[in-house]
């Protein structure tokens, strides 16, 4: 079949057209003739040699695809040849095909295409999980979402919209601005022009924000706890400004605040189905008619180009999701 490998770790032209042998399902595994693969963030770190797949894990890239189920492994329930689907994967989406544990598959939502379903599995799993399973955000109550146009953070606005609570959102210039509000957000602020403390405290008429979901990291900690209201939460994603940060602990102590971390990547198959589980009943019947929850598609680019799509990623310029088309 043919993939996209790393032939060595740098730039986006490392990434190469290469013929590997077709996986082949074990027990509780699904192979999936891929049609679409999302790009993600850390697609670009694996590449530059920052972000290794776990253990156990292909070394091709990719982390969410869409195609059809070609075949099943022993074992496998509820799943059949033949059936549009989407997966969260821990690596081996730039491909023709690829195995997913089937705890990992969920149905492509109807109304929804190939392209458009490439832009659910990482983006849902990791926006839903941390947004609204673990830091709780709650109907009124109010989020600060760093990154908004990027595919966690536009998927993150809508979720919020879909439990109606009230959405500020951070990108970096007032064209992005205008996309978080397109995606549903109630404000949005250029954080190269102003203080994001500042407009979440007015936002909320000086209540702060109940939840901040972070992809920056570094020295947002701080900030994003000024921006907190009593018994708030931040979430924290990413590190793309730093993995560490000074923290006023007296502060943190007096806002009553939870601060917490996750990735979805290294979790269980079985992590992962509890997070499916939810997804397949709190969300997936919300999106057939792409009203709040739609499809937020940059580019698309087909396999071969796949260099291109990561500089893509890489130039910062990106809205939404970035995909790769397999062609036959």
């Amino acid at each position: 079949m043919k993939a996209v490998e790393i032939s060595s770790f740098g730039g986006p032209r490392v990434l190469r057209i290469c013929e590997r042998p077709r996986p082949e399902p074990t027990a509780g595994e699904v192979l999936v003739r891929v049609s679409t693969a999302g790009v993600a963030r850390a697609d670009t770190l694996q590449r530059q040699g920052k972000y290794p797949p776990p253990q156990g894990a292909s070394d091709i890239p990719g982390l969410d695809v869409a195609g059809c189920v070609e075949s099943i492994g022993p074992g496998v329930q509820n799943i059949q040849p033949g059936q549009r689907v989407c997966a969260i994967l821990a690596g081996g989406g730039y491909a023709e095909y690829c195995v997913a544990p089937q705890q990992q598959v969920l149905p492509i939502p109807e109304n929804w295409t190939e392209i458009e379903a490439a832009t659910l599995p990482e983006n849902i799993f990791t926006a839903f999980d941390n947004l609204i399973t673990r830091a709780g955000l709650k109907s009124g109550e109010s989020a600060l979402i760093h990154g908004g146009t990027s595919g966690v953070g536009s998927m993150a606005i809508m979720l919020a919209k879909a439990w109606n609570a009230r959405v500020i959102a951070t990108a970096g210039s007032q064209e992005k601005c205008r996309a978080c509000r397109d995606f549903g957000s109630d404000a949005a602020i250029n954080y190269r022009e102003g203080d994001f403390v500042e407009a979440a405290r007015a936002f909320t008429s000086g209540h702060g924000v109940d939840v901040v979901l972070d992809l920056v990291g570094g020295a947002y900690l701080a900030r994003n706890l000024d921006a907190l209201a009593l018994e708030g939460c931040i979430s924290i994603i990413a590190t793309q400004g730093g993995r560490t940060a000074e923290l006023d602990i007296g502060r943190l102590m007096m806002k009553r605040a939870r601060i917490m971390g996750s990735t979805m990547r290294a979790r269980t198959p079985s992590q992962k189905g509890e997070v499916a589980a939810r997804l397949l009943k709190q969300v997936w019947p919300l999106l057939p008619s792409k009203t709040v929850i739609r499809p937020a598609i940059d580019r698309v680019y087909p396999l071969q180009e796949a260099w291109r799509a990561h500089e893509r990623m890489e130039s910062g310029e990106h809205i939404g999701k970035i995909v790769l088309t397999i062609d036959r």
